[in-house]
């Protein structure tokens, strides 16, 4: 006779459900938590739990120009994200005014010329609130630019001419003391208020015959005019400088060390990407930026390279030296722009730049 399964009792069938239902659920969770940890788009931190990012606002140093690309690209590779920040970037309008939003709480960090950052310490307005974490470049490129054809070739032609640049930028600031070194007459010199986007406009249209500039904006200027132009940069005559220098208030600083130094680095590690990749860093600025030039981008990129990687042995990108500082403030102090008193400690939190 042929054999028939045993029945199964009740109690038995419910056992058995019961036991497939809890591997599910376990081989469900595995699986669930193995997607937490791998899914590279989720705002988590390296345990594995839900990182809450802060949303800070970061300011260029000047305009949406490719010298502030590399905010773009530290954004876009997501750098800022996995330092804790959900960044909103927007366009600054030069030192003085970079300093005056960081002192109000209205962005919490952003790039200023040191010079300016020292200017504005040691003047007679006397500001505070502000403390500088980190370089950009190791060397000022603050310069006046002009167009070939508009009668300046050297820094004694200035004399006589008109110049536009907007109030708080260090070029103008510093002027005086570029002057000075440089045999310039600055009384003979005319200054006129002008605004980042506009600059470069104003120059080509030879509404004035020079700006206050960045060297690197030389191929941003000669796409713009089609003619070639001509550069005085202030290094040839105060080669202590340092250029631009990263900035948030110093209550922050106080209050969040650790959280400067993760948003430093992963604003350096951005600033490296665009020296190095200078197209990469043109592309994502378009990205975010519609009526940005990727190749003049590229171009300023490029130019600004030397100016970020110092020409001395084994200084890292983001350092500053207290020394050089010391000098700059005594350059300032000795053409009259800035009172005695002054240290290098006031503007710069040393035990927060990289290396230090």
């Amino acid at each position: 006779m042929p054999r028939h399964p045993p029945r199964l009792g009740r109690n038995t069938v419910h056992r058995r459900t019961f036991t497939r239902t809890l591997v599910a659920a376990a081989l469900a969770t595995t699986l669930a938590a193995a997607a937490g940890c791998s899914d590279d788009g989720d705002d988590s931190s390296a345990s594995g739990g839900t990182q809450t990012l802060e949303k800070i606002t970061y300011l260029t140093s000047f305009g949406t120009f490719g010298r502030d690309s590399y905010a773009y690209v530290a954004k876009e590779k997501g750098y800022f994200r996995d330092a804790g920040f959900d960044v909103e970037i927007k366009p600054g309008g030069g030192s003085g005014e970079g300093i005056k939003q960081i002192v109000a709480g209205t962005a919490q960090f952003t790039p200023i010329d040191l010079t300016g950052g020292l200017l504005a310490a040691g003047g007679p307005a006397k500001a505070t609130g502000f403390t500088a974490v980190g370089a950009v470049q190791q060397r000022t490129m603050a310069a006046i630019m002009s167009l070939d054809g508009y009668g300046i070739t050297a820094p004694k032609d200035l004399e006589g001419k008109t110049l536009a640049d907007t109030p708080g930028s260090v070029v103008r600031n510093l002027f005086p003391t570029y002057a000075k070194l440089a045999n310039v007459d600055a009384s003979k010199v005319n200054f006129v208020n002008g605004n980042p986007q506009t600059l470069f406009g104003t120059l080509a249209s030879h509404k004035v015959d020079g700006i206050g500039q960045f060297v690197v904006g030389k191929p941003t200027i000669e796409g713009i005019a089609k003619k070639p132009a001509v550069l005085l940069p202030y290094s040839d005559y105060l080669q202590d400088l340092y250029g631009n220098v990263l900035i948030t208030s110093t209550k922050y600083a106080k209050d969040n060390p650790e959280k400067v130094k993760k948003f430093t680095a992963a604003l350096l590690k951005g600033l490296e990407d665009a020296i190095t990749n200078p197209d990469e860093a043109g592309t994502l600025l378009k990205k975010n930026v519609p009526t940005a030039d990727p190749k003049s981008a590229a171009a300023e990129l490029t130019l600004m390279a030397p100016f970020v990687r110092s020409q001395a042995s084994g200084v890292p990108v983001g350092a500053l030296d207290s020394q050089r500082v010391a000098r700059s403030i005594a350059i300032l102090q000795g053409s009259g722009q800035i009172q005695a008193g002054l240290t290098p400690e006031q503007v710069i939190s040393f035990d927060l730049v990289p290396n230090a």
